[in-house]
Formats: structure tokens, C-alpha cells, sequence
């Protein structure tokens, strides 16, 4: 399981230039089930602390 914090993810400079729109990822991502986090809209400070969880494949 791989997981990291959505504050790390956030302030990563490789992941905003991937990204351009990160919470709308994450959220189209968690609708598909493809990640999971607490809650629905991941703001940055508020909620740096959050982790954020790769569900397996398998």
C-alpha cells in the first residue's frame, strides 16, 4: 500500500508541474476508486495532514 500526505503531494514541485489541477485529480481519482483520503475537498493547509492512499491493483 502506498500512501503520502496530501500536504507532501501538494508542495512537491515535480507533482504541481504534472498536475496542473490537483484536487480536481485527486477527486476524479477517488470517484473512480482508484485512491482514497477522509472527507471530499482537500485544501492546502487545512488539511496537509491528510493522507492519501493508492488502493491496490490486485
Amino acid at each position: 500500500m502506498m500512501k503520502v500526505t496530501f500536504g507532501v503531494l501538494f508542495n512537491d514541485d515535480r507533482c504541481a508541474n504534472i498536475f496542473e489541477a490537483l484536487v480536481g485529480t485527486l477527486r476524479a481519482a477517488k470517484r473512480r476508486k482508484v485512491l482514497t483520503y477522509d472527507g471530499e475537498l482537500l485544501l492546502q493547509g487545512v488539511h496537509d495532514n491528510v493522507e492519501i492512499v493508492l488502493k491496490s491493483s490486485t
